[in-house]
């Protein structure tokens, strides 16, 4: 008897990385049916890596998509809707911002389709749990509750598995019909995917929502630094002048500068992230004090990007850091950048979720709902 592909819709698809990982999911076949973004060059970066992209890839505002635009037979549903009004570099306007407000064009796609997907993932900023004292968290559980979704909500920073620090929450929905029986429907123990903030989520709406957990093994720990992630053979050309090192060597604070000297003095070479920020009105650099990269972000600025510092032996050198290193740190080692410029490569990678995340999310979560007599089912 063959396994049944597992028919999944990626909403707010982006470049495609939610794909990538549900494609690595161990011993099941995931296949996505259908994908929706509203930015032609995060299209054009999907179609470079999915060919079939123009069999199911709509680009279309979300409000324009209704459900009877889906396919039939979806079990899984993801949804990476923006988090611009809900991060707390944002503008916090929550669940009503233009951008972070399209939660509710995707809740009411899954409130027309017959029958609704078996499993919903959901991922946005740690922000959303805050985002209005927690009244925007609650308007949206709330909502998928109504669908017949019980709830889960976890924690997950993707330090765990690239040296990236880029703390992201989850959302699971199940059908009620559909919870595994391994779910509990009780407040989660304290873990390293649900820490206390998490644990409060579930206490706080267990009597009232549809709210569940399931075990999970622990999150691996991760690497601790750069290496095998930075492009060590780059054109030249990319490294700052002189000129332009001293003026990041100036810039930077006793503190800062500390750091740097005793890295610049060490016996290792190593590599350190920067980026740019304004103190008391003045542009300066500061050094993570870890080997890993800061979260990645959607480029917009300067102060957006991470220059890559390298230093030791008594050498130094600092430049962007460039596509294929925001690639890597996504833990999208073999993903193409055949489309679109620099910049709508960095800003289409800062908008999107770590591969690893998704794959160790779907292998030891998703799997098991979806597909728990080992992955075969009859046509």
């Amino acid at each position: 008897m063959d396994s049944v592909p597992i028919r999944a819709a990626e909403f707010f698809a982006g470049i495609g990385l939610v794909r990538t990982a549900l494609e690595r999911v161990k011993g099941a076949q995931v296949q996505v049916v259908w994908a929706n973004d509203i930015k032609q060059a995060k299209y054009d970066a999907y179609a470079a890596n999915f060919p079939d992209a123009e069999d199911h890839f709509k680009v279309r505002d979300i409000r324009l998509v209704e459900a009877i635009d889906l396919p039939e037979g979806v079990e899984l549903a993801t949804s990476s809707f923006p988090c611009i009004d809900l991060s707390l570099a944002g503008n916090r306007r929550g669940l009503v911002g233009d951008q972070s407000g399209m939660f509710w064009e995707f809740a009411k796609i899954l409130e027309g389709m017959s029958p609704r997907p078996a499993v919903i993932l959901l991922e946005n900023v740690h922000g959303f749990a805050t985002s209005h004292g927690g009244a925007d968290l609650a308007a949206a559980l709330t909502r998928l509750s109504k669908l017949h979704y019980s709830l889960d909500v976890l924690a997950i920073d993707a330090r765990h598995f690239v040296p990236q620090s880029r703390p992201r929450m989850f959302i699971v929905g199940i059908q009620k019909d559909r919870l595994a029986s391994q779910a509990r429907i009780e407040v989660p123990p304290l873990s390293d995917t649900r820490p206390a903030w998490v644990q409060a989520i579930h206490a706080k709406h267990r009597q009232t929502l549809s709210m569940h957990y399931i075990d999970l093994p622990s999150l691996p720990e991760g690497p601790q630094d750069l290496e095998g992630f930075v492009e060590t053979d780059v054109n030249p050309e990319l490294w700052w002048s002189g000129d332009r090192v001293e003026a990041f060597v100036r810039s930077l604070s006793d503190v800062q500068a500390a750091r740097f000297d005793g890295l610049l003095a060490g016996d290792t070479v190593r590599y350190r992230t920067a980026y740019r920020r304004t103190r008391q009105g003045v542009s300066v650099w500061e050094l993570r004090r870890d080997g890993i990269a800061g979260c990645l972000r959607t480029t917009g600025g300067g102060s957006s990007k991470q220059a890559l510092v390298r230093l030791g032996k008594g050498s130094r050198a600092i430049r962007w850091m460039t596509p294929r290193e925001y690639a890597n740190l996504m833990g999208a080692h073999d993903y193409k950048l055949l489309a679109g410029t620099p910049n709508q490569q960095l800003f289409g990678f800062g908008d999107a979720v770590v591969v690893d995340v998704i794959e160790w999310i779907g292998n030891n979560y998703l799997l098991p709902v979806l597909r728990p007599d080992g992955l075969v089912r009859a046509e």
